[in-house]
């Protein structure tokens, strides 16, 4: 690969996107993916003209981003208020479209990560952290399940387990991150549940709105993040969660537990609790055995030991943590947490920093960084 030659390029290939219409930034970002795939492409198939093939990659590049950008704010002016209760009266192309991208030539994940991006309106980079793989690794997924699309009819729409798994994914990132697309996941699911009766299909809807029910109490006026344990609960939505506990209860009665409804089971005993000591974290740690059963998530398991450290203490927390691989998300911030309350705030202070410079949105970093800062503040005096 003549790495010299792609930086010859660059900038006559950037000056062309510009000239056809291109914002600079949208064009610089597209042609670093041409880059991209021009150092994984060339090396067995050469082009006969260089800047002709950069220039076509990173046009169409362009043109993705330019459509995924569009889609994307139709659907957050679509969620500017609050989803309404009930049932949704009609399925749109939008959840149509979730399942023709859970196209049956694709393995799950590659039809998660390609629906999250060409329709979820989601970055690399967030789906990525989602799934808890290198943005490499999953720039590569995309393509690859583009390619394996790009010949076939979209007339065979994908099963339902894909679309809940993209649905759940995409409400995680408008509920934590940087795009608010948690409304929109839930309508696209109450949509879902009125025409399919399955209980993971109520499992998920019921997640989604307990946790909704939440929002509100999840943030200080400054922006700043509230820990689950210190929020107001007299915000937390009364009819969201009276919503959501119903529908799991009706699923839960089918005794066809799935892994959507053991996770809402933690969310409604959380609710359920008028204040954060009276959590029953003993049965939350009983749902977190059931998780771990039907998942084997390691996320699933470093969850489990924050609750075993409620129920049981935290060196017990402790213990469920030293047999977990240290490099998981969040991982160091749990650690931090159960060694502050194990009486330990000079470890707990350099856990919390180590975990705030790993933070994946800069709310959460700014949390962690007050909690580091509050330990040292505290050990000085």
């Amino acid at each position: 690969m003549d790495e010299a030659l792609l930086r010859a390029l660059t900038p006559s290939v950037l000056g062309i996107l510009v000239r056809r219409g291109a914002d600079f930034a949208a064009a610089e970002d597209a042609v670093q993916e041409a880059l991209v795939e021009a150092v994984r492409v060339w090396p067995e198939d050469p082009p006969r003209d260089p800047q002709g093939w950069l220039v076509t990659v990173a046009w169409r590049r362009f043109l993705d981003a330019t459509r995924a950008d569009t889609a994307r704010r139709r659907r957050e002016d679509r969620v500017a208020e609050e989803p309404p209760p009930g049932p949704a009266p009609s399925v749109d192309d939008t959840l149509r479209l979730y399942f023709l991208c859970a196209h049956p030539s694709l393995t799950p994940a590659s039809a998660v990560a390609l629906t999250l991006r060409a329709v979820g309106g989601l970055t690399t980079r967030q789906i990525a952290q989602a799934y808890v793989v290198p943005e490499a690794t999953m720039a590569q997924r995309i393509s690859r399940a583009k390619r394996t699309v790009s010949g076939v009819r979209f007339d065979r729409p994908g099963d339902v387990s894909t679309v809940l798994r993209v649905l759940y994914l995409v409400f995680n990132e408008g509920y934590s991150g940087d795009v608010d697309l948690a409304a929109e996941a839930i309508r696209l699911t109450r949509q879902l549940a009125a025409v399919i009766d399955h209980p993971e299909v109520a499992g998920l809807l019921s997640l989604m709105l307990l946790h909704h029910a939440r929002r509100a109490a999840r943030t200080a006026p400054d922006g700043s993040l509230v820990p689950l344990a210190e929020q107001d609960r007299g915000r937390w939505d009364t009819t969201l969660i009276a919503e959501g506990i119903g529908i799991l209860q009706a699923a839960l009665a089918r005794d066809r537990l799935g892994e959507f409804q053991a996770q809402a089971a933690v969310a409604a005993l959380h609710a359920d609790a008028r204040s954060a000591e009276e959590t029953d974290w003993v049965q939350i740690v009983e749902w977190y055995d059931e998780l771990v059963r039907l998942t084997g998530s390691p996320v699933v398991r470093l969850n489990r030991a924050v609750a075993v450290g409620e129920a049981d203490g935290p060196r017990a927390g402790l213990a469920e943590l030293a047999v977990l691989d240290d490099s998981l998300p969040r991982y160091a911030a749990v650690a931090a947490y159960l060694h502050e309350r194990d009486g330990d705030p000079e470890t707990a202070a350099a856990l919390y920093a180590e975990a705030a410079l790993k933070a994946p949105n800069l709310a959460e970093r700014d949390h962690l960084t007050r909690q580091a800062a509050r330990l040292n503040t505290r050990g000085r005096r």
